[in-house]
């Protein structure tokens, strides 16, 4: 068994201004995955920078309400929402509410500063 607290992930700023935590990542834990897990948010009025990834990414959205934006198209996001961005899929987030955007990133394989490249609109 692993069991791990989000208060032993420690929070740092990502390449697209995202605020992180780790809270599952075969680099840093004792777990055989092909992926990663991340505790995330953004805060009122602000986004993250237009990125891609090398692999796909889930995202699930905890608390807040926003817009995501991917490739060519841009959906409302809300506690309970669960989004797919594919391989090579430009995308960013915006908070439109009042409170933090906090949600989940799901990445395959395993997130990477190097798999994520920032990007233009």
């Amino acid at each position: 068994m692993f069991k791990k607290s989000i208060k032993q992930a420690g929070e740092f700023v990502a390449g697209d201004a995202t605020h992180l935590r780790e809270i599952l990542h075969p680099k840093n834990d004792a777990v055989q995955l092909g992926y990663s897990i991340a505790h995330a948010y953004i805060k009122p009025n602000e986004s993250s920078l237009p990125h891609r990834l090398t692999g796909s990414e889930v995202y699930y959205i905890l608390a807040g309400e926003g817009i995501i934006h991917i490739n060519e198209e841009s959906q409302t996001i809300q506690q309970g929402d669960t989004i797919y961005v594919p391989p090579g899929g430009m995308q960013y987030v915006e908070n439109t509410g009042k409170e933090n955007l906090i949600f989940l990133c799901i990445v395959e394989p395993a997130w990477t500063p190097e798999s994520e490249v920032i990007t233009d609109v």
